[in-house]
């Protein structure tokens, strides 16, 4: 079984950076893509990055584009998305995510089978 679990958000303003974490049980967690989805009160779930296995593929919704970085550290079990410029559209709860492949990113949910329990972050304007 895999269990993952993110930590990192809180209460930041407008402008400002936070960075989130996501640490994975089990020793396969170097063998599978990872993802970053995010669900704002009221709207569907949303992707907002993914990266390959080893780290040499990334890919980012176009609305964090420029702003938010992906990375993985599998040593440490742990995968990262740094996010800097933060504005309030960016406001939810952001969910990690272990993809059903090694390399292929994909923006599909479905296209993913173990979720975190989410962490809350806030962008105050």
């Amino acid at each position: 079984q895999v269990q993952l679990v993110e930590s990192g958000g809180g209460l930041v303003q407008a402008g400002g950076s936070l960075r989130l974490s996501c640490a994975a049980s089990g020793r396969t967690f170097s063998s599978y893509a990872m993802g970053w989805f995010r669900q704002a009160p009221g709207k569907e779930r949303e992707f907002v990055a993914a990266i390959s296995w080893s780290g040499g593929t990334t890919m980012y919704a176009d609305s964090v584009k420029g702003r938010f970085t992906i990375s993985r550290d599998n040593a440490k079990n742990t995968v990262y998305l740094q996010m800097n410029s933060l504005i309030p559209e960016d406001t939810g709860v952001y969910y990690c995510a272990r993809a059903k492949t090694p390399i292929f990113l994909d923006g599909s949910s479905s296209s993913y089978d173990y979720w975190g329990q989410g962490t809350q972050v806030t962008v105050s304007s």
